[in-house]
């Protein structure tokens, strides 16, 4: 009985992982620039007086910072062996990764350009027309704001499927 529960616990978190959506949202109004495995992880880019980048990292409950650009100190201990390259099990094709880029969903994509020149901007007019019929929200705007916003969701299933499946 207590086995039996416990395989129904372990099955449910795994089915919790493997169908829980990660979000990539970028927002240059509102400067958001996230990554979030919801309920789970949370790793955000934050600006930072001192350093360039900052990026802030919730696990669960815990929250921590990690700075990306900032050199890393030299080890000064002694030299190891020369090591073996082990060949990379995993190959890495176009295809491949095509499947995993068609895996995601795009929920939100804007994009609000002004370049600056009325010539080029009504050169993009009718890209831009056509580009909001394919795909999102795009605009030409000739009093000098820009802006631009996307989120992406993917669940882990989905991505592992597009892995097994070429």
């Amino acid at each position: 009985m207590t086995i039996t529960i416990i395989l129904l616990i372990v099955v449910a978190i795994l089915a919790f992982l493997l169908f829980t959506p990660i979000v990539l949202f970028v927002d240059t109004t509102s400067n958001e620039y996230f990554i979030q495995a919801k309920g789970i992880f949370k790793a955000t880019a934050e600006p930072d007086e001192n350093e360039f980048l900052k990026i802030r990292c919730q696990l669960f409950f815990y929250s921590f910072y990690i700075y990306p650009l900032r050199k890393r100190k030299k080890n000064t201990g002694k030299k190891s062996a020369a090591k073996k390259k082990k060949k990379n099990k995993f190959r890495f094709n176009a295809r491949k990764i095509g499947e995993v880029v068609r895996s995601f969903k795009l929920k939100r994509l804007e994009l609000q350009l002004d370049t600056g020149d009325y010539v080029l901007n009504a050169k993009l007019v009718p890209v831009f027309v056509f580009l909001n019929y394919k795909l999102g929200s795009f605009a030409i705007n000739f009093n000098g704001k820009s802006h631009f916003a996307l989120e992406l969701e993917n669940r882990p299933i989905r991505i592992i499927k597009s892995f097994i499946h070429y």
